[in-house]
């Protein structure tokens, strides 16, 4: 079968939260993935940088279509994230009717910053963008001009998407800085524990644990 498209947003201060995230959905994936890490320079991207941005992907997510010549189906997903179940079940889910999917959090900031010291930011539909089905074909407003040139609610709010075409995703796969038996996919979206200000997260020992198998995957490696 024809491998299941997944886009990673990339940071180079912290990749290794991306690599962890994809060990961890090819560790419970039952059909072939396909992932690519979203890195700005082989992007070309010309976007100015915003100096309200927190990641490098900020604005490169919203490609995703345009990288797949607005065809099919795609997943995008932020780094700061941990899949314990199969992503292959999001991509059975029915798309003939939404231009998207995503988990439609009503998320209200708590703090001016993040646990790594970043500023955080709060605005409609926050965090609606962190993990998104896409129909690709749907999404040809998404151009690479658009997303060069677009302000930042443009994108980040949909407002090109008719809010009858955007769909739900479980809750379960994306849950914000919550781990139990039920989550699919924890987000870490006040800072992971890979930074060290951030290593006694309640929820880290989890990530370390998967960080660790990766390392012992790669060091069996011939």
């Amino acid at each position: 079968m024809t491998p299941h498209r997944i886009f990673i947003g990339f940071d180079a201060r912290m990749p290794i939260a991306s690599e962890v995230l994809e060990y961890s959905l090819r560790k419970h994936a039952t059909e072939p993935l396909d992932i690519r890490l979203l890195k700005l320079p082989e992007l070309d991207l010309k976007r100015p940088h915003d100096p309200l941005q927190s990641t490098e992907f900020t604005y490169s997510r919203f490609l995703v279509p345009h990288l797949c010549g607005f065809q099919g189906t795609a997943l995008f997903m932020d780094n700061d994230m941990l899949a314990f179940s199969d992503v292959s079940e999001l991509f059975h889910l029915d798309m003939k009717d939404v231009w998207l999917r995503c988990v439609k959090h009503d998320q209200k900031t708590t703090s001016a910053l993040k646990m790594d010291g970043r500023a955080q930011t709060s605005y409609p539909r926050k965090n609606w963008s962190s993990l998104m089905l896409l129909n690709c074909a749907k999404l040809t407003s998404w151009t690479k001009e658009n997303v060069e040139t677009k302000p930042a609610a443009w994108l980040h709010r949909f407002e090109s998407v008719p809010d009858d075409k955007i769909g739900e995703l479980p809750n379960t796969w994306n849950t914000l800085d919550w781990y139990d038996d039920s989550t699919d996919l924890v987000h870490y979206t006040e800072g992971g524990p890979w930074f060290d200000r951030c290593k006694d997260h309640p929820y880290g020992a989890i990530w370390f644990q998967y960080r660790d198998e990766l390392a012992r995957s790669r060091s069996a490696r011939p």
